[in-house]
């Protein structure tokens, strides 16, 4: 593809970033996806399960799977919510704050790099781009425009 468009970038650049992430966290017996749920979780008093799948962007079946499979390495507890009798609270074990402090660490090696090749105003185009982009995709100012 000669010209490629913004969506071929976007897509091939984050799987990029998928993969590298994905290959640091499997060093650990870990995942991307598992790293970025422990990022999203407080760490002091928890997250309702109900807020964390807006939160991370992430459909509740999936959520669901990745929760499982970290609650069965000891990386989260389930507790209920005092607030609301029928919901959950996700916390993290010690296990997972370990797990997540390591995530953490990652996620600032990769901004630092990053920062270092990139002058901070291209940054700031970049991140008002994706805010534009992100913004015109959430509020379907793209395909469901009334016509």
């Amino acid at each position: 593809m000669k010209d490629k468009t913004i969506d071929y970038i976007l897509r091939t650049t984050w799987l990029a970033v998928q993969k590298m992430y994905n290959e640091e966290a499997a060093k650990f017996e870990s995942t991307m996806a598992t790293g970025f749920t422990l990022l999203s979780i407080d760490p002091e008093k928890g997250t309702p399960s109900t807020a964390l799948g807006p939160k991370m962007g992430m459909e509740a079946t999936s959520l669901s799977r990745i929760l499982k499979t970290m609650e069965a390495k000891g990386l989260i507890e389930r507790k209920p919510n005092p607030d609301d009798g029928r919901g959950v609270i996700i916390s993290l074990t010690e296990f997972g704050l370990e797990k997540r402090t390591y995530s953490r660490e990652k996620v600032l090696t990769f901004n630092d790099a990053i920062r270092k090749n990139i002058s901070e105003e291209k940054l700031n185009s970049f991140y008002e781009v994706a805010e534009v982009i992100n913004d015109m995709v959430t509020n379907k100012k793209i395909y469901n425009q009334n016509e």
